[in-house]
């Protein structure tokens, strides 16, 4: 089934321990769509300023199927992140991050895209997805980002947007600060009794944790010997993980289970490289044998000796 993102469009210029890359496509909504498009057919909705180069977004996305008709052209500079990366590749230094036309930002929904029944509202201002689940008629599943700034800076509407969504992602930073727990079981679970029926904590190099109302799943990061770039490590992930479930259409415990691990390799395969490089060389044969990996990764006899 089609998804639809709402995210941002941008530029980066970031800087690891193993190269930099200057002006490169970035954004959640591009990171998010490039991964998804290895599952199923993708609805971009998002601003880019005049100076945009377009037509390598366009070299880059639409030849994967993904629909840009939501991208807005407004006249002006197009949001830019500059940052760099030591070698703890947890964190990136921000060292300048300028807005531009996406300070304005207003989503506004395509027709064609209203009917989506997947829909993932990516990392920006909390009343913006609300707004943006305003123009949406019935969707079966919504899952949303979010980060430190807009639960200091807009609680209220973060807690809103909890009643309406099915699933939450964050870090595991940021469910210790929307919650006020140390311990990510108890912040779960404090999230859980708010509206998701899923809240998906991410931990960077040491995998993902998936809660519901009656299980939690774990799935490792998947281990490799080269990272070049963290950027948009989540937002792939996020991207595997809808792409998959709009693919089946299937929301079984064990199919969202599925789904964590192939939002895995898809976060695992986008660090390989700078910007969205990876994700639009990767194929579906490579997918695969990463996610046969991960299933070697864990697995194990449960038999107990005598």
């Amino acid at each position: 089934m089609p998804l639809l993102v709402v995210g941002s469009v941008a530029l980066d210029s970031v800087e690891t321990p193993f190269g930099k890359a200057d002006e490169v496509l970035g954004g959640s909504a591009t990171y998010f769509s490039a991964s998804a498009s290895h599952q199923t057919s993708v609805k971009l909705v998002g601003v880019v300023g005049s100076d945009y180069p377009v037509d390598k977004l366009d070299e880059a996305l639409r030849t994967r199927g993904i629909d840009l008709a939501g991208l807005e052209r407004a006249e002006g500079e197009s949001f830019r992140w500059r940052g760099r990366y030591r070698h703890d590749l947890n964190s990136a230094e921000t060292l300048e991050t300028r807005l531009g036309v996406f300070s304005h930002f207003r989503p506004k929904l395509p027709e064609q895209f209203k009917s989506a029944r997947y829909v993932f509202l990516a990392n920006i201002d909390p009343r913006l997805q609300l707004q943006v689940l305003e123009q949406v008629d019935k969707p079966k599943f919504v899952a949303c980002d979010t980060m430190n700034f807009w639960i200091e800076s807009r609680r209220g509407d973060l807690m809103e947007l909890l009643k309406h969504v099915d699933l939450i992602t964050l870090n595991d930073g940021e469910a210790r600060q929307l919650t006020e727990q140390a311990n990510l079981v108890q912040a779960a679970r404090w999230i859980l009794a708010r509206g998701p029926k899923t809240v998906l904590i991410k931990k960077g190099e040491h995998g993902a944790f998936m809660f519901t109302k009656d299980s939690i799943f774990y799935a490792p990061a998947y281990p490799l010997e080269a990272v070049f770039d963290p950027t948009g490590a989540g937002d792939s992930f996020a991207g595997g993980f809808m792409g998959y479930l709009a693919r089946t259409d299937d929301l079984s415990e064990a199919n969202l289970r599925r789904a964590v691990v192939i939002g895995s390799a898809m976060g695992s395969f986008v660090v390989e490289a700078f910007s969205i490089t990876r994700l639009l060389s990767v194929t579906r044969d490579d997918i695969d044998r990463r996610v046969a990996d991960f299933h070697r990764l864990v697995s194990f006899d449960q038999g107990m000796p005598s």
